[in-house]
């Protein structure tokens, strides 16, 4: 099995040719969404940790 550049470029090149490049708008508003949700995940879970932190001090005595 040889390797052949030219085809192999050729290949490369078709088939970027396919790709459907997101829009300026689109990659904002995902991005956006993005941040967002990992904002909304990062809170969720401070909230979680501080209950089952209260609940571990709560039934072990311990004060704050």
């Amino acid at each position: 099995m040889a390797f052949e550049p030219v085809k192999f470029f050729r290949e490369v090149r078709s088939e970027v040719m396919k790709v459907t490049w997101p829009s300026r708008k689109e990659t904002l508003v995902t991005t956006g969404l993005v941040f967002a949700m990992a904002a909304v995940t990062a809170i969720f879970f401070f909230v979680v940790d501080q209950v089952i932190g209260l609940g571990v001090r709560a039934l072990f005595g311990m004060s704050v």
